[in-house]
């Protein structure tokens, strides 16, 4: 029952938005609705700034990343129903990639949950199995308690993705007098025990053949600086996975790159010849031990902030829990090595050859190595690509090298298309001085094309590359790889520069390989968000296959 609110009083809304702002809240994405009505006035008189998507799903994704390069938990709201299971893939997402995330949510009132009611769906069981948390408000004077609670566990290690259900009645009624905001507490970090440093320390100390498998739990830990001192000073190769690309610089000599595309590449014999395989901040949901133990043979040392998972082929010979770059810190004074990597080194100069054979190609449609080859030189090694999901993606892994963390970023847990338009303006706001470079396939970018025009309304000028060949291409890959064939993955494209000229942004073509570079540049002085199409020769994904087959078997 409402409650007549007196002019100090605070309602439900008013509440959650002082929570929020408590938290460091600086952006919600999302769209207004009916049953959060409450909850967006009470927005329009805070200090956050409410951005109005065209797609829940691109504001889950905005969230997504917002809170993968922050740390911080990006908040993403819809009203009920349908709003809220537009939400569902990019909370998702989220949570399978270590993305912290708070999902708000409007609901019936609590007057109409017992029957059948307008849009009503159980959001919290619906959220569930997405998230770590799913907490409806039912009672005003429990609201500062639930929003410290989700983003507690929203930030915490493993980061994923909480969600707070606002019933609409509840949203209005007032707040008891003296209840505020709780207070945000950072808990101190946890150092490995040292038993656990000095068995490792022995265990690489006897290993004559280790390898290094860093995963995305380090660059959440801001552990780039560790990993790269702790694997020059041993003298051990590193494999990254794709979330975790520039852990390591990719020109240093011990930097062996990505592993992770469906093929076995050079980098999957470098890891299946290691007599130790030192896992630094790996999550099994990037890549799975059975992909690189088969056998569960694998001496393994595990590092991390979080115990190992459970899993037949991961049974660690010790587990050193705790900060991860103390911990590498205290392994490095207890051991040492002299002896070089000499296979993998050799491994790394063939690597390295192959992907120097593209550079001065000109073949058009470009070859996806030579596009990528062409990117990298004009980004700077702080700016940010942000990947969508598709064949590009495998492209994208193995030869988008990477000198800082944080600088590519891939949806590999949950793997979902869509995310890079959305997810490029959540970098833009954040890094607003950094070039930031969306690369999708045509099928990702027509999911979530119309955030083309939130980047435009906010001010954010990305640059959206297309990697257009009017097919599925990952799946197509797949269905010649196993049946020689393709069925069901063709389509046709809209003219993509008339259609970002339509939202009054940039369009692009490429015809010709040597327009590549300057178009890229041209783009990047653009105020406006800019569109470049390209023409891209995926013929090039069955010639790797056939071509890793033959390297691996003289490797």
């Amino acid at each position: 029952m409402d409650v007549e609110k007196k002019q100090d009083q605070l309602t439900t809304a008013q509440m959650l938005v002082k929570c929020l702002e408590a938290e460091g809240v600086e952006y919600i994405f999302g769209i207004p609705g009916e049953e959060n009505l409450e909850v967006m006035n009470a927005i329009a008189g805070s200090n956050i700034k409410f951005i109005t998507t065209r797609h829940e799903q691109g504001a889950a994704f905005m969230a997504d990343v917002y809170g993968r390069l922050t740390g911080k938990a990006g908040v993403c709201l819809s009203t009920l129903g349908p709003g809220a299971t537009n939400l569902v893939t990019g909370v998702a997402d989220a949570d399978s990639d270590g993305a912290p995330v708070v999902a708000i949510t409007g609901q019936v009132g609590t007057e109409r949950m017992h029957i059948t009611s307008h849009q009503f769906l159980d959001l919290c069981k619906m959220f569930e199995p997405i998230t770590k948390r799913s907490k409806q408000i039912v009672r005003p004077d429990t609201v500062n308690e639930i929003v410290r609670l989700v983003f507690k566990y929203a930030e915490s290690e493993k980061p994923g993705a909480c969600h707070i259900d606002l019933p609409v009645n509840i949203s209005k009624m007032i707040v008891g007098v003296g209840e505020k905001p709780l207070e945000k507490k950072i808990p101190p970090r946890e150092h490995a025990d040292l038993s656990t440093i000095e068995e490792a320390a022995g265990e690489i100390f006897k290993a004559m053949n280790p390898v290094i498998l860093a995963g995305s739990g380090a660059i959440r830990s801001n552990s780039a600086k560790a990993v790269t001192e702790f694997a020059s000073k041993l003298k051990i190769p590193v494999i990254n996975t794709m979330m975790a690309k520039g852990i390591i610089p990719f020109d240093n000599k011990y930097a062996m790159w990505t592993i992770g595309i469906p093929q076995k590449d050079y980098v999957n014999k470098i890891i299946e010849d290691a007599d130790l395989v030192i896992t630094i901040g790996y999550d099994i949901v990037e890549y799975a031990p059975v992909k690189w133990n088969l056998n569960g043979d694998t001496q393994i040392v595990h590092i991390d902030a979080r115990p190992a998972h459970i899993n037949k082929l991961y049974q660690p010979l010790v587990e050193v829990v705790g900060d991860i770059s103390d911990s590498l810190y205290n392994i490095m004074r207890r051991t040492s090595r002299k002896a070089e990597p000499v296979k993998a080194l050799e491994i790394k100069e063939k690597i390295v050859a192959e992907h120097e054979n593209y550079s001065n190609d000109t073949d058009f449609p470009m070859k996806p190595q030579k596009i990528l080859n062409d990117v990298r030189k004009v980004m700077r090694s702080d700016d940010i690509v942000i990947s969508d999901v598709g064949a590009h993606k495998m492209w994208i892994a193995r030869h988008y090298n990477c000198y800082e963390p944080n600088t590519c970023i891939i949806s590999n847990g949950f793997a979902t298309m869509g995310i890079g338009v959305p997810g490029a303006i959540a970098a833009k706001l954040i890094n607003p001085d950094k070039k930031v470079l969306a690369i999708v396939g045509d099928g990702g970018f027509m999911m979530n094309n119309q955030e083309l025009e939130t980047a435009l309304r906010i001010g954010t000028p990305i640059v959206v590359l297309i990697f257009n060949d009017s097919h599925y291409g990952l799946i197509k890959w797949k269905q010649e790889d196993q049946y020689g064939k393709s069925c069901y993955v063709d389509f046709t494209n809209p003219d993509f520069v008339k259609l970002a000229e339509s939202m009054y942004a940039k369009g692009y073509r490429i015809e010709k390989s040597k327009d590549l570079i300057p178009t890229l540049e041209e783009a990047f002085k653009q105020h406006v968000p800019v569109v470049i199409d390209c023409q891209v020769d995926y013929n090039e994904n069955i010639k790797l296959t056939k071509h890793l087959k033959e390297v691996y078997e003289n490797l």
